[in-house]
């Protein structure tokens, strides 16, 4: 969890940054819809990593498409904690029933 509380201080500072000197900052100045293809993008990737059954390539994806979420999150002004008691609320429900009580 350390990682990732880091990684999203590292982003919020970015978001500051010049684009010149931050891929963070980059991605920023060209809007939400470039944060949200990036990610897609990312996670594309991803899937072709695990079904070309390379571990390696998949866990540098995986790590991609983490990433390019808290950049999303950031953008968005959402923060980790939230999606985590998102998590924590999911816990102990079996994904069909989490499922079912969405469409309520």
């Amino acid at each position: 969890m350390d990682t990732l509380t880091r990684l999203e201080a590292t982003i919020a500072q970015r978001l500051m940054a010049s684009p010149e000197e931050s891929y963070v900052a980059k991605l920023h100045a060209k809007g939400l819809n470039k944060i949200a293809q990036k990610l897609g993008e990312e996670a594309t990737e991803t899937v072709i990593a695990a079904l070309a059954g390379d571990d390696k390539e998949l866990v540098g994806e995986a790590a991609d498409v983490i990433f390019h979420l808290m950049v999303l999150l950031a953008e968005k002004g959402v923060k980790l904690e939230q999606v985590l008691a998102e998590l924590d609320r999911r816990e102990g429900l079996s994904g069909l029933e989490e499922k079912a009580s969405r469409s309520e």
